[in-house]
């Protein structure tokens, strides 16, 4: 398995809130792990959540007994999320933060995804595909009918999320499984990604020749070049199965 982690303030923002981390060794009882945090409520508020849900996931991951993927990550993201929300409440400088977070556990032939918020996770096989949907005012509107994704009125209103870690004490998580591919590829990103590129880009990007950095790094120059305006999180991931579905 290949993995790489890539974040970048973008053109427009003075602070970086995207948090990433990516890991193909085992982190406590999971095989391995990735994730893209995209905090919210101010500099240092957001940059605050964003790092405190990963660097909290990981310590829990260490110390959990459960050896269930999809448990594990339900209990951790709880907890983590109730820490976060009493540290909002502690500190006035810190009240309304939050986070998005979306996250993957690879396990032989399978991905285990858990997300909140409007951070995605896509599988490139052949053509983009996105596993995660967004929690967000818009795609609430356009699952009711009441609006056209791609609208003048869906590109206005698209950040507005209607679901974040940390912003209240309890939580509703979206968990994914999904079967792998040998010549499959993973990205998890932020909407400074996806709101910067179209889907055919990103999937052009992706297919290409280039090694796994290369491809990351060509990602983000894009975003950048399309301008940039919003923190750009990248997790690329090359599960390299075999032909009998083994990493």
């Amino acid at each position: 398995m290949k993995a790489c982690a890539m974040t970048d303030t973008g053109r427009v923002r003075s602070a970086n809130q995207d948090y990433v981390f990516a890991s193909i060794e085992p982190v406590g009882v999971l095989p391995d792990l990735f994730l893209v945090a995209d905090g919210m409520g101010g500099h240092q508020a957001g940059d605050y959540a964003s790092r405190f849900i990963a660097e909290n996931l990981v310590a829990h991951f260490k110390i959990t007994e459960d050896t269930r993927i999809v448990t594990v990550l339900k209990d951790g993201i709880e907890k983590v999320n109730e820490l976060l929300y009493q540290e909002s409440m502690k500190k006035p400088e810190l009240n309304g933060m939050g986070t998005t977070l979306v996250t993957a556990v690879i396990e032989d032939s399978t991905m285990y995804v858990a997300n909140v918020g409007d951070s995605r996770l896509y599988l490139i096989r052949d053509q983009l595909k996105q596993i995660t949907k967004d929690h967000s005012y818009v795609e609430e509107l356009v699952s009711l009918g009441q609006l056209e994704r791609g609208s003048k009125d869906y590109r206005e209103k698209k950040n507005i999320i209607t679901r974040a870690v940390g912003t209240e004490d309890k939580l509703e998580i979206d968990f994914f499984e999904v079967s792998l591919e040998p010549g499959d590829f993973i990205l998890l990103c932020s909407d400074g990604l996806s709101n910067m590129l179209e889907d055919a880009e990103i999937e052009e990007i992706i297919c290409s020749e280039l090694e796994l950095p290369e491809k990351a790094e060509k990602l983000i120059t894009v975003a950048n070049d399309n301008g940039g305006k919003d923190n750009i999180a990248v997790v690329l991931i090359e599960p390299q199965l075999g032909r009998e579905g083994s990493l």
